[in-house]
């Protein structure tokens, strides 16, 4: 038997021991309640197959299904662990083969075109350009952007820091066209500043979050008449593919992305190739 308590635990040792993020224990938090509902408890290979049917007969997609079962493996080798539980339930149960999709990326024209949206009158215009033209530069995830304080910035050596997954710090080089739009973005006459350490702040002053730039995206998108799908993850595939087309090798990219395995970062070969393929094909008056 599993209960609230053991998950309320489980929930604690992700955040204080593994480090990990709010937004990964949250989606822990939710895959984990999801099944204790419906097993009322129970913990074995039956209830396990049964939540499975459940899920499949929901119409849920194969890689909520794979997240859910990911979620409850982890959850099960702290329980054994703990000494609450003697045997592994998930021994003999397979998660379904998601489809290796290759990263979404956009051209050099939508990006013109969508860091031309906000409106440069305002603070928050001017903020949410420097948004845009640091995950473009840098490649960092929206979170390590949130996260970013004034000391992390070195604008004479024109580096930034950056916290990353498992709380791993990593040096990220900065272009000199970010470089000037954070120094706009925090010189703004009208920034309100109630939180004094964070470089991107709301309307209010305090820090700005993970959600609020997603939604600013959307925002700047329809802005922008974009039609294919542009988040901040997109510019971070972006310029991991741009970088490539330019000749960084692969290690260099792994360590600016902040990648622990070479091997996510090897998949933008493959949309580099795809994209040589596209450009041919259009260019060779016999690719047709």
């Amino acid at each position: 038997m599993i209960t609230n308590e053991s998950i309320d635990s489980f929930l604690e040792y992700l955040r204080l021991v593994r480090q990990l993020s709010h937004h990964t224990v949250r989606n822990y938090d939710i895959d984990l309640r999801s099944y204790f509902n419906f097993s009322k408890g129970e913990i074995d290979t039956l209830s396990i197959r049964q939540y499975l049917a459940h899920l499949y007969k929901k119409n849920s997609s194969k890689k909520t299904v794979a997240r859910r079962l990911s979620a409850l493996r982890t959850f099960v080798k702290y329980l054994m662990r703990q000494g609450l539980l003697n045997a592994n339930p998930l021994i003999d149960i397979k998660a379904p083969k998601l489809e290796k999709k290759l990263p979404s990326f956009v051209g050099s024209e939508q990006i013109v075109q969508f860091f031309a949206a906000p409106n440069l009158k305002t603070y928050l215009g001017v903020r949410d350009r420097c948004i845009m033209e640091l995950l473009y530069a840098t490649g960092i995830r929206v979170a390590e952007l949130c996260s970013l304080n004034i000391e992390h910035i070195d604008f004479k050596g024109l580096w930034i820091q950056v916290t990353g997954k498992g709380n791993k710090d990593r040096r990220v080089p900065l272009t000199k066209m970010a470089a000037t739009w954070l120094k706009s973005s925090l010189t703004h006459p009208k920034r309100r500043v109630k939180n004094e350490v964070a470089v991107f702040l709301n309307r209010w002053g305090s820090r700005l979050t993970t959600r609020s730039v997603d939604r600013l995206f959307v925002s700047y998108k329809h802005l922008s008449n974009i039609a294919i799908p542009l988040t901040p993850h997109t510019l971070r595939h972006t310029i991991a593919t741009h970088f490539l087309e330019n000749g960084m090798d692969l290690k260099t990219i792994q360590e600016i992305l902040g990648h622990t395995n070479l091997a996510t970062t090897t998949i933008y070969t493959k949309v580099s190739t795809k994209l040589k393929k596209e450009t041919y094909d259009k260019a060779h008056p016999l690719a047709q």
